[in-house]
């Protein structure tokens, strides 16, 4: 496990939130707050840090908005620890189908990787377009495998 302390700074001004300590289990990344609550975030839920080894997702940057991961290029807010996660029919494709690189797939659409894991992890909502333009692009992928 990995622990790290940092000086309680505001994420805005409407709603300060002091994080107390941070860290790391096999799973998941932990904060507490200064006063008592707790939250995680899995790994699995975010495509770049389930594929990161212990030892990258150890190299964190901790400011006042969040926590980044600036060699993997993922970035979390705090606020989202304590936002209630629901799962989008996108998660649930993807993680039927865990030999799928949501990332990879992000790069082909030309989309940025991190809306897509805003999409993958709830915090966006995506449309049926959307989701359906995501599906033809694993399909095409698809087709390029069998033809290999």
């Amino acid at each position: 496990m990995y622990a790290h302390t940092i000086r309680q700074t505001t994420i805005n001004k409407m709603d300060m939130l002091h994080i107390e300590k941070i860290w790391l289990t096999d799973d998941a990344i932990w904060i507490r707050t200064a006063d008592g609550r707790e939250a995680a975030e899995r790994f699995v839920d975010y495509p770049r840090l389930a594929r990161a080894t212990a030892d990258e997702r150890a190299r964190y940057l901790a400011d006042g908005a969040g926590i980044h991961w600036p060699e993997l290029d993922e970035d979390l807010c705090y606020e989202g620890f304590f936002t209630p996660k629901t799962h989008s029919p996108l998660y649930d494709f993807f993680m039927a189908h865990p030999e799928l690189d949501a990332s990879a797939v992000a790069r082909r659409m030309k989309m940025p990787q991190s809306l897509l894991a805003q999409y993958l992890s709830g915090a966006r909502q995506l449309s049926e377009q959307g989701f359906e333009e995501i599906v033809r692009t694993v399909r095409s992928i698809g087709r390029e495998l069998v033809e290999v």
